[in-house]
């Protein structure tokens, strides 16, 4: 997932490399840059390192076998040339949910985030491939070359004075942020294509990746939109990975005609819930939220809950029983056409007493209460 991995192997790269590493510039730089065979600075970094990430981790006990399991079929659908990696999986007891991985091959994943996978080998194989590509792809040494990159220019460079003329220069910092976020975001989505192709070459259906997406939204997991972003938000991720879900799942079904024999057996229920609108009609607001389903067979429940104080996000992926405080309106749907619509009716009375509390949520659960996508609802007007 690497949702916070990036930043930090970013910072323990500054704090332990004393000596820069010189290369010649390329003209561009991009995620599909080879690295330079003479590049050992991200492996050597990742050796230095190794005693401490070994150290603040544990094995994969038996409680976590699934991922264990997931893990070995994965790395049987790696390119053989990645035998040089030390592969192995580890948990990181601190009930946090994200995953990270070392440029050795070491994949790191938070307690919070393993118990969430639980003993889904799918969700498993969402997480642990995503961080698996970005190992064999090296992505922590194009994130350190991009960024050295536009340290030294990186066509950021502004001229001070007459252009025929000596003059000062600087770097324009805003701009090489903005530019540096937006490499780390392809990164990202490359990662997340490359893994998704190495789920379905291993057996497991390409549609975890979304759910696993949607659960941490649904979590409370941030990935906002933002030019200095280092990860996609989950919106432009569905967005971005529209073709590549595709692909992948043409992948899959040529291995695995018979879906339910699969290493991951049958593909989970996803829901891609876009943004809510909200529009004033006579005396009533409606909330309008546009969604479609796949691999559904029944209905889904969509949830609109409002609650005075956001004390606790929920965990587990379980929609939380609603306190005194919280109201909440119910719909049942198929969600059987290509983009269903889920209307609620408020009245104006009622939309503006709800505008004076703090959360106002969408979820969408099946039917044993599991949360299957959420999304933010616009500000009611006072």
């Amino acid at each position: 997932m690497a949702i916070a991995g990036a930043r930090w192997f970013r910072f323990h790269l500054s704090v332990y490399v004393f000596v820069l590493w010189t290369i010649s510039s390329p003209a561009q730089v991009s995620e599909t840059s080879e690295v330079p065979s003479q590049f050992k600075l991200d492996m050597q970094t990742a050796a230095h390192l190794r005693p401490k990430l070994m150290a603040d981790s544990v094995s994969t006990t038996s409680r976590y076998s699934t991922g264990k399991l997931v893990f070995e079929r994965l790395l049987q659908s790696v390119p053989a040339e990645t035998s040089k990696f030390a592969w192995q999986v580890r948990i990181v007891e601190n009930d946090q949910l994200n995953a990270y991985s070392s440029p050795d091959g070491g994949i790191y994943v938070e307690s919070g985030l393993a118990k969430l996978a639980g003993s889904s080998a799918g969700l498993w194989a969402a997480l642990l491939s995503h961080e698996m590509a970005h190992v064999v792809r090296r992505d922590w040494a194009r994130r350190y070359l991009y960024e050295k990159y536009l340290e030294r220019g990186g066509g950021t460079t502004i001229v001070l004075g007459d252009p025929g003329l000596p003059g000062d220069s600087w770097v324009d910092s805003e701009k090489a942020s903005a530019d540096f976020g937006r490499f780390c975001r392809r990164l990202e989505l490359q990662a997340d294509r490359e893994g998704l192709m190495l789920m379905a070459q291993a057996g497991y259906h390409p549609d975890f990746v979304p759910a696993l997406h949607h659960l941490l939204h649904a979590e409370g997991v941030a990935a906002k939109a933002s030019l200095y972003a280092m990860h996609p938000c989950w919106e432009e991720r569905d967005r971005e990975l529209r073709h590549a879900y595709t692909d992948a799942s043409i992948e899959f079904a040529h291995r695995w005609p018979e879906w339910y024999a699969s290493p991951g057996g049958n593909p989970p229920v996803v829901v891609f819930a876009e943004d809510p609108t909200l529009k004033k009609i006579g005396g009533e607001y409606q909330i309008r939220v546009p969604m479609h389903c796949e691999n559904l067979a029944g209905a889904v429940e969509v949830v609109l809950r409002s609650d005075e104080q956001r004390n606790e996000v929920m965990r587990l992926g379980r929609l939380p029983e609603p306190s005194g405080q919280e109201r909440e309106m119910r719909q049942l749907t198929g969600c059987t056409s290509p983009t269903t619509t889920v209307i609620f009716n408020l009245t104006d009375a009622e939309s503006r007493q709800r505008s004076e509390r703090h959360w106002t949520d969408l979820y969408v659960i099946d039917a044993w209460g599991s949360v299957l996508a959420r999304a933010d609802l616009p500000k009611m007007p006072r």
